[in-house]
């Protein structure tokens, strides 16, 4: 069974070693994550993101019965269980294969994940456009007609990651 955990990103091994140690043998962490490029200082340097930020997904068949649950409870590295989990398992499974399709051979998810709007406001995440707020004015199948300010202009983007305001 999946459930949804927030962790202490420094203690991620540890987290692990405990739950392997406390439920037998080692459970189904699953973080998606985005690869973007900053340019900072002229140079353009990769970051990894862990798209939930501190949160993950694990499984494992124990996590079923409550009592195993309550055995990793207090385990180092984790700061709780997420509430719901039990009830929206097919949820869950649905956003982890959707994740799943959209990663490339190196295991990061491209930026399709998010579906874009006429008329709505994001931001740059990567790129020399770096937090900077625009706005689509059209959508093309691999280009973005955007407005910043008052300057039209086109990006491709495939390019670009961008996060909706």
């Amino acid at each position: 069974m999946w459930t949804i955990i927030k962790f202490d990103k420094k203690k991620l091994n540890l987290l692990k070693e405990d739950f392997k140690n406390k439920l037998g043998d080692k459970p189904i962490i699953y973080e998606p994550k985005v690869l973007i490029n900053i340019f900072k200082n002229c140079k353009r340097t990769s970051k990894e993101v862990n798209v939930l930020g501190d949160y993950l997904f694990c499984y494992h068949r124990k996590f079923k019965d409550k009592t195993s649950l309550n055995k990793v409870k207090f385990s180092r590295g984790l700061k709780y269980f997420l509430n719901g989990c039990f009830e929206f398992q097919r949820e869950i499974d649905e956003f982890i294969n959707k994740c799943k399709k959209l990663e490339n051979q190196n295991g990061y998810i491209s930026a399709s994940i998010f579906e874009l709007n006429h008329n709505t406001k994001y931001r740059f995440s990567s790129g020399p456009f770096a937090d900077k707020i625009f706005k689509i004015i059209s959508l093309q199948k691999n280009k973005l007609d955007i407005l910043m300010g008052n300057i039209k202009t086109s990006v491709e983007k495939s390019k670009y990651l961008f996060n909706p305001i």
